[in-house]
């Protein structure tokens, strides 16, 4: 594995990876441990389903792990990693591992001190702060008491992420993307196991069955942190209890989070900004979100931020060389790959939603009303996607470049955009103007990155990003068009409910579209179609 490899002596070059190819192995490592982690995830969600469905336990859950989530993403997938991999890197390739474990030492303890604060006030102060955000709960007797007690509950994990996410980082620096990248998946396992262990002891010791499933939460945020540790150890670090505020990496990677935080937070405010308008929505819809934004981000995590991840310390070592150049192929490449993978992956979503969140969802508490209704969200979402994927890759080289204060400009007037739309489109379309509002501010965040990126770096190859996003467009919609009528042709000619069935027809019709995909992509010559294809034989003759 590649987080077992010796280290390189200490101020020794990194290879550079600036090829679509080279990037994709690197992401492709990333992939295959985030593809686990998200496959846990859906069976996570699955399990939460089945025993909870869409009711007003799903809904107040869901607001009570908001707020450590918004954390978790921001720390393990946003501004954290984001401001601190450049600097550890810049320091591990100047001044070697010693110095570089000293500041990884002093980010931790720095990040326990503030989470500690944060989690202290938090679980004080729970009650104003989840009436603040879904007040319309205090409808319902009991509800907006059970969504505080959950928060209290699950606010620890911010402590236990903030960990997580540093040796991520470190990790990352260091060229070893698997571990970090599969560390998610111990959260996944630990929920999955409390709703089959925990669940059923809840009402035994005076507590909702719900409570479960938070406990479960603080279990996988220990198992992260826990998993990432002998390849860490492995490495060289060894945890000491120091904190210089004085030390000026330190407080670099302090000065990128703090506008950085706001740079990455666009997704996950708004995803809040959601939640908050969508508990007057009656029972179900802060559920129905969730679970469409769930099956929206998968393809997010498998490749926007896999390809995010591994162009990071890349672009960082281009940004510190001050070569314009090399930045702008790198992003490029990114840019590509993602729409190479993003874009099928977004008009699928949208054309197979009802048979997608059926196959997933469907069984046990979980009604044919809830897929119906989850359905319609995912298919509002789903144009977002890009947008999303985008800002992953568009945000860290701005990190990359020292530069906080534009990304962070960019997501207020996103956040502003996003609570106007949903506003308007809530009124006209109920929770389903609240994803598509969300998608629309995404993309128009993504594009003004993209923007801003291409007048600091002097371009970014626009023609060759152009002509491959509309060839890739339009192999992708006679995917979407192959995929749709084969799953409508099935359904009416070998329709029935069961799951091998449900899940038989969804096949054949994901592997009509993929063929067509195929076809077209050889057709039009998409040279990053090729990547993939020669990188997937590649895996398999290796095997």
């Amino acid at each position: 594995m590649p987080d077992l490899q010796p280290p390189p002596p200490a101020g020794s070059p990194v290879p550079e990876t600036p090829s679509s190819s080279g990037l994709l192995r690197s992401s492709s490592v990333i992939s295959a441990a985030t593809m686990t982690s998200r496959l846990l995830g859906l069976i996570r969600d699955q399990v939460l389903a089945y025993l909870f469905g869409a009711g007003n336990a799903m809904d107040a859950f869901y607001v009570g792990f908001r707020i450590p989530n918004l954390m978790r993403d921001l720390f393990a997938e946003g501004a954290m990693s984001a401001a601190f991999v450049p600097t550890f890197t810049k320091r591990l390739t100047a001044e070697g591992r010693t110095q570089a474990w000293q500041l990884g030492n002093q980010l931790i303890n720095a990040l326990l001190i503030v989470t500690g604060l944060l989690v202290t006030i938090g679980i004080i102060f729970a009650a104003p702060l989840v009436m603040l955000f879904a007040g319309h709960f205090n409808e319902v007797p009991g509800k907006l008491e059970l969504a505080t007690t959950l928060t209290r509950i699950m606010l620890p994990f911010l402590s236990l992420v903030a960990i997580a996410a540093a040796f991520m980082g470190m990790l990352n620096s260091l060229q070893r993307f698997f571990t970090p990248a599969l560390s998610p998946a111990m959260f996944n396992l630990a929920m999955i196991a409390s709703g089959f262990a925990l669940v059923p002891l809840m009402p035994s010791v005076g507590l909702p069955p719900i409570a479960g499933m938070a406990i479960g939460a603080l279990i996988g945020g220990v198992g992260q942190v826990v998993l990432q540790w002998p390849a860490l150890h492995h490495a060289g670090y060894r945890y000491r209890p120091i904190l210089n505020l004085r030390d000026p990496g330190l407080r670099e990677i302090l000065r990128l989070m703090g506008p950085g935080i706001l740079g990455l937070a666009a997704v996950q405010i708004n995803l809040l900004v959601n939640t908050i308008l969508a508990t007057g929505e009656g029972t179900g819809a802060v559920s129905w979100l969730s679970y469409a934004f769930r099956l929206m981000y998968l393809p997010i995590g498998l490749f926007g931020v896999s390809i995010a991840t591994a162009a990071l310390p890349t672009l960082s070592r281009q940004a510190a060389r001050e070569n314009p150049e090399e930045m702008r192929q790198t992003i490029s490449n990114g840019l590509r790959l993602m729409f190479m993978l993003n874009v099928p992956a977004t008009l699928g979503l949208v054309t197979l939603a009802s048979p997608i969140v059926a196959l997933i969802f469907e069984r046990g508490s979980f009604t044919s009303a809830d897929t119906a209704a989850t359905a319609a969200a995912l298919m509002c979402y789903a144009p977002g996607l890009l947008g999303y994927s985008t800002v992953k890759i568009a945000v860290p080289s701005f990190f990359a470049l020292r530069d906080s204060r534009t990304p962070a400009l960019i997501s207020v007037g996103s956040v502003v955009l996003n609570v106007a739309l949903n506003l308007l489109l809530i009124r006209l379309m109920g929770y389903r103007g609240l994803a598509l509002g969300t998608a629309i501010a995404a993309l128009v965040n993504a594009a003004a990155l993209l923007y801003l990126l291409q007048r600091r770096l002097g371009g970014l190859e626009g023609p060759r990003i152009a002509m491959a996003f509309v060839k890739i467009s339009v192999a992708s919609a006679l995917m979407a068009w192959a995929a749709f009528g084969t799953e409508q042709w099935l359904a009416t000619t070998w329709p029935g409910p069961g799951t091998w069935l449900q899940a038989t027809r969804l096949g054949i019709a994901i592997s009509a579209g993929l063929i067509v995909l195929a076809t077209a992509a050889r057709a039009l010559r998409i040279e990053e179609f090729d990547d993939v294809r020669r990188w997937l034989l590649t895996q398999l003759h290796a095997r």
